[in-house]
């Protein structure tokens, strides 16, 4: 086969398989900018948000999706926003908490081969096809994060996270890992590379490991409280900004 030669996948289903042909790419890259500009014009003006983590598999009789119910109304609480994935699990659980108890309740949804709905306490959320792009939404209107125990993608966002800040291309915002008995085996990783010399030890303070709700929300208020003063944003008609 020469060099040239271009392989062409049995099926189409994902769209990070090599080279397509470069009007598609166009189209890809539109699609990608269409969906950054719909995310930011619906989400610029929820308020500083908290975006809580975790597992979509838990259900409404599960310890943690009450754990994560009461992270949302402790959120709203400190008039904050709750931002999640906006799914089911610790994800509606924390939106429910901040949407029963007269807060803000957000979210950025992801189509998936078994489509994962919007769950039904948000004021707003959007849809996304693509999971980098609903990173960085997720990421992008938050002065905190709390890391309800999760999976794949859970820890995918912990690290994508943790990786933002410990570079400096993301504000020393507060990260709580809630979950002492399910995120130790982690935390002894992290120690891992701390003593194969992979990460630094300072690296380790960029995460707070608790079991207290009242703890984790002591840490993220107190880092919210020394370093921001929240100000409203100003709508602009000429943007088409509803005020």
């Amino acid at each position: 086969m020469a060099k040239t030669d271009r392989l062409i996948p049995a099926k189409e289903s994902v769209y990070l398989h090599g080279p397509k042909p470069r009007i598609n790419e166009f189209l890809f890259a539109w699609d990608i900018f269409v969906q950054f500009i719909h995310g930011f014009r619906t989400l610029h003006f929820v308020g500083p948000c908290i975006t809580v983590f975790g597992s979509a598999r838990f259900k409404e009789d599960h310890p943690y999706y009450a754990i994560s119910r009461e992270f949302g109304k402790r959120i709203a609480g400190l008039g904050f926003t709750t931002m999640t994935g906006g799914g089911p699990g610790t994800m509606e659980g924390a939106n429910r908490g901040a949407f029963e108890n007269g807060g803000v309740s957000v979210g950025c949804n992801i189509k998936l081969p078994h489509e994962q709905y919007p769950n039904p306490y948000m004021q707003k959320w959007i849809t996304f096809d693509y999971f980098f792009v609903r990173k960085v939404l997720l990421i992008k209107y938050s002065y905190a994060f709390i890391i309800l125990p999760g999976g794949f993608g859970t820890m995918d966002e912990l690290f994508n996270t943790i990786t933002l800040i410990q570079t400096k291309s993301l504000t020393d915002f507060p990260i709580v890992l809630f979950g002492r008995e399910y995120y130790q085996p982690l935390m002894n990783v992290i120690e891992m590379m701390i003593d194969k010399g992979t990460i630094s030890p300072e690296d380790k303070n960029l995460v707070l490991l608790t079991d207290d709700i009242d703890e984790a929300m002591l840490h993220i208020r107190t880092f919210i409280d020394k370093h921001y003063a929240v100000r409203p944003r100003r709508k602009l008609w000429w943007l088409f900004e509803k005020r």
